[in-house]
């Protein structure tokens, strides 16, 4: 069985695709999503910054030694036309109905 890769400290992603988040960054996320609503102008919650985060990833903006800070202008920066992207594919609806 394939182990889950870290796609940035603290969040994993399986092979079906399911994401892993540790509590510890749970805070982060929340403070990310608030300081990516402006940007954006959505209605950004925890989950579109992990769908945000395994985007970059796949693209080479982030990995496993990204540090993942809420009050990096850089990340947020990559991070929004991901978030936008996020929104636009997917209504903004994301998880298990």
């Amino acid at each position: 069985m394939n182990q889950p890769n870290e796609i940035v400290p603290g969040i994993k992603i399986d092979s079906t695709g399911h994401a892993m988040v540790d509590s510890s960054m749970q805070d982060i996320l929340f403070d990310l999503a608030l300081a990516l609503e402006a940007p954006t102008n959505l209605p950004v919650d925890m989950q579109h910054v992990v769908a945000a985060l395994m985007l970059a990833s796949r693209d080479g903006h982030v990995n496993a030694e990204t540090a993942i800070r809420a009050d990096d202008a850089t990340l947020i920066e990559t991070l929004v036309p991901y978030v936008k992207s996020v929104f636009q594919v997917f209504g903004g609806e994301l998880g298990a109905s």
